[in-house]
């Protein structure tokens, strides 16, 4: 089987970004009427940036350009055996109105290790994140300034090369473009309820659940469809073989939240291989840990969570990710049963949490871990 070719990291990572901007940029009325209502993932910026790769070559071709569409032969490699990867970060604007996006080098780590799982070629870190801030440099004037809101940023790279054969592709395109984006979920902060999915599976030990791939979330929609058939918003997963310990909901990891006030515990899923390794997850565990919380990595199932919450042990459930940051859970239902979580209602540790990773990300508290990344 052919497999990507190795890449210089140093020589790769040194490859600069030509700057072809558009020459009918938006005018300041134009942009500001398509940024009054922006939902999510609507409304995209004026430029994006692709970098080419092919065996032998490498990296290539590293270009900021307007925003446009993209040629796809019919025999695109992608099309058929779905060789695609992405990820997604967030540029906020700070109090002093610059701009910051938070945990870049994670991201691009996470890209990495994506790509690796696919089989596709690992785009260097810092060039992963000087196309970023190239992005962002350009259509700075995007980001927006409203609480609760964001420039959503989404990096992607998927094959290129044409050809029906079963194998690694020996080209890619590595793009990045911008969204600007409200509140996820629609009503900003407000419970969600979840529907457990106990006929179908996300993810499988040995599979791609850890690697942020498109073909996990194809495989996903069928059971969000059976989610808001049921009346729920979100799906939860469970694990693959025995179909009880509690894996995470939708595209967002989850966290349980047994007692309260400063005796409280916080638990997330540990990571399995099936899970994907959030980023938001992984800051929610320090920034828990920060605030004297007991936090911590281990297996839930289905009866803890439906017997904590009976017997008041369970007091909070929430989700987390990129796109909604944090989102509470406030009802679950099942095929053989349902129940309210706590009150029903977001509880204060979740929304104490929120508050503290919000507040780094948009600088208006002190980043002791160095996650913010200044754009210049």
């Amino acid at each position: 089987m052919t497999t990507a070719a190795p890449q210089e990291p140093a020589l790769q990572a040194s490859l600069s970004i030509d700057l072809k901007p558009t020459a009918h940029p938006l005018s300041d009325t134009e942009r500001a009427t398509r940024l009054e209502n922006p939902g999510f993932g609507r409304v995209f910026t004026e430029h994006m940036v692709t970098i080419k790769w092919s065996a032998g070559r490498g990296w290539y071709d590293a270009q900021l350009t307007p925003y446009a569409s993209l040629d796809i032969d019919p025999a695109n490699m992608t099309l058929h055996y779905a060789q695609s990867i992405f990820e997604g970060l967030k540029a906020y604007r700070r109090p002093d109105g610059g701009v910051a996006t938070f945990r870049p080098y994670a991201n691009a780590e996470r890209f990495q290790r994506s790509a690796r799982r696919l089989a596709m070629p690992e785009l260097p870190q810092d060039l992963f994140v000087a196309a970023v801030d190239a992005l962002i440099r350009q259509d700075i004037a995007w980001v927006p300034g409203e609480p609760e809101e964001s420039l959503y940023i989404r990096p992607f790279m998927f094959a290129t090369e044409v050809g029906l054969g079963v194998r690694p592709s020996n080209e890619f395109l590595f793009v990045v473009i911008a969204s600007p984006a409200g509140p996820y979920f629609a009503g900003g902060v407000k419970p969600v309820s979840v529907w457990l999915s106990q006929e179908y599976v996300r993810a499988v030990p040995g599979g791609t659940g850890a690697a942020k791939c498109a073909g996990n979330y194809a495989a996903s929609l069928v059971a969000q469809a059976q989610a808001i058939e049921q009346g729920c918003d979100q799906v939860v997963w469970l694990d693959a073989v025995e179909r009880r310990w509690i894996e995470e909901m939708g595209g967002m990891n989850l966290y349980f939240v047994y007692g309260e006030g400063e005796d409280a515990r916080i638990v997330t899923p540990r990571l399995t291989g099936s899970l994907l390794p959030g980023i938001t997850r992984d800051s929610l565990l320090r920034l828990a840990a920060d605030r004297g919380y007991a936090a911590e990595e281990a297996q839930i199932s289905v009866d803890d969570w439906r017997e904590g919450n009976a017997n008041g042990t369970l007091t909070e459930v929430f989700a987390c990710g990129t796109a909604a940051v944090i989102t509470p859970v406030g009802s679950v239902k099942s095929s053989t049963a349902s129940w309210t979580v706590g009150t029903g209602e977001a509880g204060p540790i979740t929304m104490e949490l929120r508050k503290a990773l919000v507040d780094i990300q948009t600088g208006r508290a002190e980043d002791v871990h160095g996650w913010t990344h200044t754009i210049a």
